[in-house]
């Protein structure tokens, strides 16, 4: 079947707009989702609807089954998600979660030490930005409810230790792939003299949108900075209400699931620390066969740059399933509860499975579309030096806006970035290889298509566009402050000055934002 390509139309954007704007106005997802994915392939197939309909089968089909054979990277994922459902709901009904609620509660003095906890172990989870959002959500929840902070609140949290974090640390999925990337971009322009790692290194403090990124939630955290749609969420938090209840119970919640009495704060910690151990084992297990293969010698760093994230986040679900059943079977559960605990815990994922494989979908045929390389596209032309940094930092968010990935935001715009480099300033290379990266980030914080932020939504076990509304005041917040620090940073030459312009406005922000909550709280 033939099918066209939209890298040099603005109808490229059409799908991902129509599906964006919708799920913003409706809050119904999977709809919104759906129609885009419909107007994707009409495009695609020159309006055909036999043509569109082949091909819409064909894109359904590739998620499980491609190219002869098994679609390991999905398949592996959701298994992910539902071995995590389980062990979420085992650890819930074995009364865990509710003994580390009530040990927590004599530790844990108010709300803001719990926030500032969940901040403490979403920066130390940073292995993995999907590991990160589902993980420390199952851990943090028991106590941001039992401290009435909101599910929304604790999504925010989550999604913006996740992303931001992983994409400074060198050790993680994302920054193994980032120096994988940056790697073949030097290396292509002859720039052979500085280690890759070491190059990551020094463009971490020209990641703007991460670092603050990462100050402003720790001010969220420790002043209470709650405003725009986040203040109406945390008020109706203080009153019991944790998310918006008409709508339904949000993807992986389990209300009604019965809880043991004899539960111990073992069962929690134990099974999540098997599970972070085991996935990280086979990371690195994954990454050295790799490397075995190619004949190269192990090292950590090339390790995580050739492994295997989904099938090592599934085996060490699995790892953690088998751990967490042998607690409840010698803490002698009911087996009633864990049959329960099993089976709503799959049942729980289910929601956030389908959005998944909607979003998936979506990005397949904004792929095909290529959508990326048109939002590219407008980087070129005569745009003034100085202003590049700024400008590939905003193309770089409205891309990732726009497709719902990071990664694939890296993979088209980080060339681009380097030849327009090359073409102008050699000496600017980094900085403006960072502003891709912060731009990504931001994007993917924004948008309702992209995975990370439905696994943060998932992981706080808050509705889907309820996380999207909250976070973006603040996303915008800090990317305005980025955004004036790449202009100064791309006027100057200077890292530390656009990283000084940043700080600054960082603090009189949240003096702004502290005194306007105050205001309001009178």
């Amino acid at each position: 079947m033939t099918t066209l390509s939209y890298a040099d139309s603005a109808l490229s954007l059409l799908p991902p707009v129509v599906a964006i704007l919708l799920a913003i106005i409706t809050r119904r997802v999977l709809l919104s989702l759906g129609v885009g994915i419909i107007i994707g392939a009409t495009l695609i197939s020159d309006f055909s609807v036999i043509n569109s309909g082949q091909y819409l089968a064909e894109k359904i089909a590739g998620l499980f089954w491609d190219d002869g054979s098994l679609n390991s990277w999905n398949l592996y994922l959701i298994g992910f998600l539902v071995l995590l459902g389980m062990i979420t709901a085992l650890i819930t009904v074995s009364g865990s979660a509710k003994a580390f609620a009530d040990w927590a509660r004599t530790k844990i003095r108010n709300k803001r030490d719990a926030k500032l906890l969940t901040m403490f172990l979403g920066c130390v989870v940073f292995i993995d930005d999907y590991f990160n959002s589902l993980v420390v959500g199952s851990v943090a929840r028991p106590l941001t409810d039992r401290y009435y902070i909101s599910r929304s609140k604790l999504a925010y949290l989550l999604d913006s230790t996740a992303a931001p974090v992983c994409v400074i640390s060198p050790v993680s999925s994302w920054g193994a792939y980032i120096i994988a990337l940056i790697g073949g971009i030097l290396t292509a322009h002859g720039f052979t003299d500085s280690g890759h790692l070491s190059v990551f290194i020094q463009m971490i403090p020209m990641n703007f949108y991460a670092i603050f990124a990462l100050l402003l939630l720790l001010c969220v955290a420790f002043l209470g900075l709650d405003i725009g749609p986040m203040r109406t969420h945390e008020l109706n938090a203080q009153k019991g209400i944790l998310y918006d209840e008409s709508k339904g119970l949000p993807p992986g919640a389990n209300s009604d699931l019965p809880e043991a009495d004899n539960g111990k704060i073992l069962g929690l910690f134990l099974p999540i620390t098997v599970l972070v151990a085991a996935t990280f084992y086979f990371m690195v297990s994954s990454g050295g066969d790799a490397l075995k293969a190619k004949g190269l010698a192990f090292s950590l760093l090339g390790a995580f740059e050739n492994t295997d994230v989904a099938s090592s986040l599934f085996f060490g679900a699995a790892v953690g399933l088998v751990s967490t059943l042998v607690l409840v079977v010698s803490q002698g559960l009911n087996k009633s509860y864990m049959a329960k605990g099993i089976i709503e815990g799959a049942r729980s994922m289910l929601p956030a499975i389908y959005i998944l494989l909607f979003a998936w979908t979506i990005a397949s045929v904004i792929g095909q579309l290529e959508t990326g390389k048109y939002m590219a596209s407008l980087a070129t032309g005569n745009i003034p030096f100085a202003l590049l940094p700024a400008v590939l930092f905003m193309l770089a968010g409205l891309t990732a806006f726009s497709t719902g990935t990071s990664w694939g935001t890296f993979g088209i715009m980080l060339p681009i970035a380097a030849d327009m480099a090359m073409g102008t300033h050699t000496n600017m290379m980094l900085p403006m290889l960072a502003a891709v990266l912060a731009g990504a980030v931001f994007g993917d914080h924004c948008s309702p298509i992209s995975d990370t932020t439905i696994l943060s939504s998932t992981g706080a076990n808050c509705h889907h566009i309820d996380h999207v509304v909250t976070q973006l005041p603040y996303a915008l917040i800090v990317a305005v402050i980025s955004l004036v620090g790449y202009t100064v940073l791309g006027f100057t030459e200077s890292v530390i000055a656009g990283f000084a312009t940043c700080s600054i406005l960082l603090v009189i922000t949240v003096i702004a934002l502290k005194i306007k909550v105050n205001r309001i709280s009178v």
